[in-house]
């Protein structure tokens, strides 16, 4: 098979979570570890970090790829979903792996895939694991693709685990409350590894505190070490000034993820880089603000907050839940323009009445739908929408939609695209 008959095999193949929602999950590592023991387990070749949360697990494990390449590491990166190009999922030194070794693998495992039957998750992270194995990486971030009890990442044992925070997302697979999906988060907490944590709650502290206790793992929460003093845009970059808990140094960052609620990730990304300092790993405040400030550079980083087009200002941004949207809506507020056009699609398996909820009345509403069998549509959206007084037309795909809202919008005017990180993912 050439690389795009490997690519139609996988998706036809494999049951995948990102078109058909929870049908394609398949619970427990028993696929992984099967997968893993056949390619003589390459997760025990390199060195890792494991990242969990509801939001910003991308951003920062993103962040922190670009931190470890300024340091002179060899890092790979394993991230979902894509938003283009499956490739994208994994990535040494921010080049993605070639589609010879995509080919290659698939062609190795066939007989494995056919008797086991994994999911698309499972073989790309088995795939994730044999690439940064075979490319001889120093260390590799790994993001985890749902919870993290059961995630098939779950196989490793990092030099630190990582949740960002905990919110309302994936209820029908992780449970219908803060504390049972901080539980699932958790489950990535090895004994002995520290473990950073990026923001609690009263709901969610106790969890960590309680299964950190039962694996003797030292717990650290980055919003209780840290906090930001201050935030401001210049020349397309946020710069955050922080300062440590009863220290008077402040230090400011230069971020090129421009989204105001990248503080919260930044914070959790320094502790998270001082535990592996500690750790023994040769990374200093230089290379911590140059990995900081080149993030989309080096890792190529998209859909967060990211300005595509000025006058009117396009703007993308992959926040799907009741959490992310929130974020977005006060990035809206601090934004300067004039009128607002927002551009939505959502999934079926979302909050979709929360999300709503949240989303401004004073906008103008273009409603469409990511070409994938889990995507809401348009018409259902719509008439959702108005039940929480949001209104707009329907599109048959976000580019004609994007397309009349730029005629519509004048030039100081702001146009989000939102809701989907597949809606994103089919922006020309």
């Amino acid at each position: 098979m050439n690389y795009q008959q490997t690519i139609e095999y996988l998706f036809a193949k494999l049951p995948m979570f990102s078109r058909i929602g929870s049908g394609a999950i398949k619970t427990g590592l028993t696929n992984t570890i099967i997968l893993c023991n056949y390619l003589d387990n390459p997760q025990e070749k390199f060195k890792t970090v494991h990242i969990a949360g509801t939001n910003g697990k991308g951003s920062v494990s993103h962040m922190l790829a670009s931190v470890f390449q300024a340091a002179g590491y060899k890092t790979g990166l394993y991230t979902s979903p894509h938003l283009k190009d499956f490739r994208e999922r994994i990535k040494v030194n921010g080049e993605m792996i070639s589609k010879e070794f995509v080919t290659g693998f698939t062609e190795k495992i066939k007989q494995v895939i056919e008797e086991t039957e994994p999911s698309f998750f499972e073989i790309t992270v088995a795939m994730a694991f044999d690439y940064f194995a075979e490319q001889k990486a120093d260390i590799a971030i790994v993001e985890v693709g749902l919870g993290g009890r059961l995630d098939s990442t779950n196989i490793i044992i990092p030099e630190v685990s990582v949740i960002t925070n905990i919110g309302w997302d994936h209820m029908n697979l992780l449970g219908d409350s803060l504390a049972k999906i901080a539980y699932e988060k958790a489950g990535i907490i090895k004994p002995g590894i520290p473990i950073v944590i990026g923001e609690t709650i009263p709901e969610t502290k106790p969890v960590f505190e309680k299964i950190a206790g039962e694996n003797k793992a030292p717990l650290f929460i980055a919003s209780q070490k840290r906090e930001v003093m201050n935030w401001k845009w210049e020349k397309h970059e946020l710069i955050v000034e922080t300062a440590a808990k009863e220290k008077v140094d402040h230090r400011f960052f230069h971020l090129d993820l421009p989204g105001v609620y990248q503080a919260k990730n930044l914070l959790t990304v320094l502790e998270t880089c001082f535990q592996l300092q500690q750790g023994g790993w040769q990374i200093t405040n230089e290379h911590i603000h140059k990995g900081i400030q080149y993030t989309k550079k080096t890792t190529g980083l998209h859909g967060r907050w990211e300005v595509i087009h000025h006058s009117p200002a396009v703007v993308l941004d992959v926040a799907h839940n009741a959490d992310g949207i929130q974020q977005l809506t006060e990035q809206v507020e601090l934004t300067d323009h004039d009128d607002l056009h927002i551009i939505l699609g959502m999934v079926k398996d979302k909050e979709i009445e929360k999300v709503l909820s949240l989303l401004p009345h004073a906008a103008t509403y273009y409603f469409t739908q990511a070409h994938i069998p889990r995507a809401v549509e348009a018409t259902v959206l719509q008439d959702k929408a108005k039940q929480y007084g949001l209104h707009g037309h329907i599109y048959a795909d976000v580019n004609s939609a994007l397309d009349d809202a730029k005629n519509k919008a004048g030039k100081k005017d702001l146009i989000i695209i939102c809701g989907s990180v597949f809606l994103v993912g089919e922006v020309i």
